[in-house]
């Protein structure tokens, strides 16, 4: 039996980083804005791969200045960003684990932020066999040496695993090892995919 291993952010977890700053802007618009200005997206990249909040910040304000401050209370805000998950696709998961299909997550995600994603979903500890986190391992997706850590400790072969990413690179990172790759676009689609490789 072919062992299936999730990505949690945009598969099973709805991450949407302008709700932390939302009592700091007036208008989502203008938060995302702020976020676009500063390139939250490659400070947070950063912060997946290992560093601290407190380097991040001090990184964030010699680049940008002032208009970094903002970023102080993200850490503190961060479980409403993750509320909400993806319709559909924690169904498919323990539908997955009720047939005995070991299941593993693989996560981008920063090592400080990561033990509020298991206070609002305690599900998650009981759902996967282990999670790696990016943040914790000081390595990110799509980069070989993340994936190869989930197999190592695990006893797993690519050939033996099915990968869900919603980003492709993640999934083409996963498939140049020899897993069975699965670009994450909806739960209706996953099922699909899932059914056809016999899984569910």
């Amino acid at each position: 039996m072919k062992s299936v291993i999730f990505d949690l952010g945009g598969v099973l977890i709805d991450w949407d980083p302008a709700l932390a700053f939302a009592d700091v802007f007036t208008s989502r618009a203008k938060a995302e804005a702020w976020l676009a200005r500063i390139d939250f997206a490659g400070w947070n990249r950063m912060q997946d791969g290992g560093r601290s909040f407190a380097e991040g910040l001090v990184a964030a304000r010699a680049e940008h200045g002032d208009e970094a401050r903002h970023l102080a209370g993200y850490l503190a805000a961060f479980p409403v960003t993750i509320e909400k998950t993806i319709p559909g696709t924690w169904a498919l998961a323990e539908a997955l684990l009720a047939r005995g299909v070991p299941l593993y997550a693989l996560t981008n995600w920063a090592a400080e932020t990561w033990p509020h994603a298991l206070d609002v979903h305690p599900r998650l500890g009981g759902l996967f066999a282990d999670i790696l986190v990016s943040g914790q391992v000081g390595a990110l997706k799509p980069e070989p040496a993340i994936y190869r850590r989930l197999m190592d400790r695990n006893g797993l072969r690519p050939q033996g695993c099915i990968f869900i990413d919603d980003v492709l690179a993640n999934v083409e990172g996963a498939r140049a090892l020899g897993m069975d790759g699965i670009h994450f676009t909806g739960a209706e689609a996953l099922g699909r995919e899932l059914t056809r490789r016999g899984v569910v």
